[in-house]
């Protein structure tokens, strides 16, 4: 099957009180829009086609890489009229499927039954709802065909008891499509051309209208107002927490993760409360997150253990290694099996060997760290000179002393000592003793300040 998709973006999103266009604003970290576009090509060797409007420029800038064609809606003309944009470009003998910008969690199972159900005719993406309000009825003929749809304003008694609404998102091949666009009349109260009217041109012609159910009421909502996308948004986070829990996940409460991308979990892992996943994340098997941890677009291996309040970013961790509490690391961090990097340590662009140790209250960034290297607290490499970045070599089996200040470029090598307090500024040998500080002096009979009388 050849597949012309349609996704409609064009509206301002008056209700969101936003400069940045709707489809923009992120469910789940990802815009609306990008969402709508992933779900798309999962059905295959598809073409898309982004009807645009207000934001034009943002949206396209956005979007500039995905291979989709943009058009532009130049005025809000209704739903027939941003779909007749798109009619130049299909292709002969597709069906073309029109989704919403806004609608972000249609599951693509669902479009399939759609496109499925199309191929002589339009078909209907339909929800139940248990209080339709609001909606249009869908209302079927006795064999079960769609013979049209009801605005509530204008249903009777009986049509305002059907609980099967319309979504908007419709299939169609597209040759009908391209005929009955420019048939649409906009002699209606608001003086739009609605895809909607499709559906009497159908039944007139004699050609039956199939109605798809989907399964659930937030896969095919849309989002309209802040309070809509939070509700999206807790419906997605519950939908992540679901999943990750039925692939064997401990979550230690459903209610309170955030996954802002995607997140791959190994057996056994464990997720304490209020953690949030963004971009790319992988947790090998045992893993342990402690609680309100931010992990961002990295991965770690087999038998880590992160502690509470620690924020991870970029980074690559090892085997059996051990980060936190309050520990931060930046992008280019390495850890190698076994490391430690304790609470209130910061890491950036530091390959750490295995087995290493930076427990406590210490900076090391542009360093590389050698295996079994003991890193005191208060230590901090100094990687930068106020115009350029230097990079700080420490060889195995280093100890470095507590409040140790390393002045990069430096090289400390292996099996060396450097005492606490030391300001390193040259290179220290294998095995040898640095030791760089002002002698002490203690002072007899030194008298302390006393207070002034007033």
């Amino acid at each position: 099957m050849t597949i012309d998709v349609v996704i409609l973006a064009a509206g301002k999103g008056t209700r969101m009180h936003s400069d940045l266009p709707k489809v923009l604003h992120p469910i789940g970290g990802i815009p609306m829009l990008e969402r709508v576009i992933d779900t798309a090509m999962l059905l295959g060797e598809v073409q898309i086609t982004v009807v645009i409007g207000h934001g034009a420029d943002l949206i396209r800038d956005r979007f500039a890489d995905r291979g989709v064609r943009f058009v532009e809606q130049e005025q809000q003309l209704g739903t027939g009229h941003a779909v007749a944009q798109a009619v130049p470009y299909f292709r002969e003998g597709a069906t073309v499927l029109v989704l919403y910008g806004d609608v972000p969690l249609v599951r693509a199972g669902s479009l399939q039954s759609l496109l499925s159900a199309a191929d002589h005719g339009p078909a209907l993406l339909s929800v139940e709802m248990a209080n339709p309000a609001g909606y249009g009825r869908i209302v079927r003929d006795n064999s079960g065909c769609v013979q049209s749809i009801v605005e509530e304003k204008d249903a009777d008694a009986d049509t305002l008891a059907i609980r099967e609404v319309n979504t908007g998102i419709l299939a169609t091949p597209g040759a009908l499509l391209a005929r009955w666009l420019p048939e649409l009349s906009c002699d209606n109260a608001q003086g739009e051309y609605y895809l909607t009217d499709i559906i009497g041109r159908s039944v007139s012609e004699g050609i039956p209208v199939t109605g798809v159910i989907a399964s659930d009421p937030l896969e095919v909502a849309g989002v309209n107002s802040r309070a809509q996308q939070a509700q999206m948004e807790r419906a997605l986070q519950h939908n992540h927490a679901t999943s990750l829990m039925n692939a064997g996940v401990t979550l230690l409460d459903p209610m309170r993760i955030d996954v802002r991308g995607s997140l791959e979990c190994d057996t056994d892992v464990s997720i304490d409360i209020n953690c949030i996943f963004e971009g790319t994340v992988s947790l090998g098997k045992g893993v342990q997150i402690g609680p309100n941890c931010l992990l961002k677009n990295c991965r770690l291996a087999d038998g880590t253990k992160v502690e509470a309040n620690s924020i991870i970013e970029g980074a690559e961790i090892g085997e059996a290694c051990t980060i936190g509490p309050f520990a931060r690391l930046r992008p280019g961090t390495e850890l190698a099996t076994g490391a430690k990097v304790g609470n209130f340590v910061e890491t950036k662009k530091a390959k750490i060997g295995e087995g290493s140790k930076v427990n406590h209250l210490s900076y090391v960034g542009d360093a590389l760290v050698g295996e079994a290297v003991n890193i005191g607290a208060g230590t901090i490499t100094c990687n930068y000179d106020g115009v350029n970045k230097s990079l700080t070599e420490i060889g195995d089996k280093a100890f470095i002393g507590s409040n140790t200040a390393l002045v990069a470029p430096v090289t400390v090598g292996a099996g060396a000592t450097v005492g606490a307090g030391s300001t390193i500024t040259q290179a220290v040998g294998s095995k040898e003793l640095a030791v760089a500080r002002s002698k002490q002096r203690n002072i007899t009979g030194w008298q302390r300040p006393s207070k002034k009388a007033k």
